[in-house]
């Protein structure tokens, strides 16, 4: 009854500020950040994409009028230098306090709250999501902002969502993002952050795949990675991964190599909060994915590339429960940005043996993950 209360209450913020993932395919990346666009397209092209919604620039740029943190961020940011490790730090620490100690508009934070409830009604309970950084610099053809913002995981409750969205925010400050966006002639404040509040899939296994080899930027290949848990310990380099290298045309792996996995990032059942935990014995040296499973992961990369017509670098994990997509689910999708803008090559499988790092170095940025453990 609170719920319906709420979005009854102020339509009109609810619509502004809150766009289900489903609903937002015809929205541009100034209002939903690049993260969110390619999670849009996605559910466009019926990929199996987990549940959720953006919170849009709208509500970023609401929340800069509040008690002039707008006109304080731009104070601070004229006293940045880049160059200086310790002052950009300072800078980029006051900013995200100010951002932390601002109270969100009323309107703002029921919409949030409302929003999440109903990704909880289906679990019958509060869902346990991950709220991720969009911003509207990031995951697009032309550009190489990927990483930028933070990722929290397991997030659960609907104060601990309003609080992470702040999180979120403050990340656009980074010391990270703002030395980058420096190097890439971009104005600070002429970059914006929409948030994806997405529910967490229940990955017993998760991974990156490329539409083309890394190495020499063969599209006639497909690069897949993959480790026990969620992937976020690949994507840092954490873990050396599963390697295997798909023809694209069969579907069938060329090489694979199957590496020593020791530790696993999953969510606790019973905090539903992300934490490290050991791989027992049997399962470090054994594939992380199985024969169908690495086909079906593998076709519907070659489905997302189709639909985006450009090579993909793409985040999946495989929830047993998805029984309708093979366990498969689609975490998010971007633009390779490196060998896509040069002439196509082929190679050899000798060629191929590029391994974790060059995978890694080919998703542009690393991912900042802030794990609740």
């Amino acid at each position: 009854m609170a719920v319906a209360f709420a979005m009854a209450d102020a339509p009109e913020a609810a619509e502004r500020f809150i766009i289900p993932f489903e609903l937002a395919g015809d929205e541009p990346v100034e209002r939903i950040g690049g993260k969110c666009i390619g999670l849009a397209a996605l559910v466009r092209a019926k990929a199996p994409v987990s549940p959720g919604f953006v919170l849009t620039t709208d509500a970023f740029a609401e929340m800069m009028q509040v008690d002039g943190l707008g006109k304080e961020i731009a104070e601070l940011l004229q006293g940045l230098d880049v160059d200086n490790f310790e002052n950009e730090a300072r800078v980029s620490r006051e900013i995200g306090a100010a951002i932390e100690r601002r109270q969100m508009p009323e309107v703002m934070e029921r919409a949030i709250r409302a929003a999440y409830a109903r990704l909880g009604s289906e679990a019958h309970g509060d869902a346990a999501v991950a709220v991720r950084s969009s911003g509207t610099a990031e995951d697009l053809p032309d550009a190489s902002f990927a990483g930028q913002g933070d990722t929290y995981l397991g997030v659960v409750g609907a104060d601990e969502v309003v609080a992470k969205v702040k999180r979120c925010w403050a990340s656009l400050y980074s010391a990270r993002a703002m030395s980058y966006r420096a190097q890439n002639s971009v104005d600070h404040l002429d970059v914006q952050m929409a948030v994806a509040v997405q529910v967490m899939v229940q990955a017993r296994s998760a991974g990156v795949a490329m539409t083309l080899d890394p190495a020499n930027g063969d599209r006639s290949k497909i690069i897949i990675e993959s480790t026990w848990g969620l992937g976020e310990t690949l994507v840092s380099g954490e873990v050396t991964p599963d390697h295997f290298l798909i023809d694209k045309v069969m579907l069938i792996p060329v090489t694979r190599r199957i590496a020593e996995k020791d530790h696993e990032l999953v969510v606790d059942p019973v905090t539903r909060h992300a934490v490290h935990r050991q791989v027992p014995e049997e399962r470090r040296c054994a594939p992380s994915i199985s024969e169908e499973e690495l086909k079906t992961i593998a076709q519907a990369a070659k489905t997302i590339e189709r639909t985006f017509r450009c090579p993909q670098d793409i985040e999946w994990a495989i929830d047993e429960k998805r029984v309708e997509s093979g366990g498969v689910v689609i975490l998010q999708s971007r633009p390779e940005t490196v060998w896509s803008k040069r002439r196509p090559q082929t190679s050899n499988a000798a060629g191929s043996a590029f391994g974790v790092s060059g995978v890694l170095g080919a998703l542009v940025a690393p991912m900042a993950t802030k794990n609740n453990i």
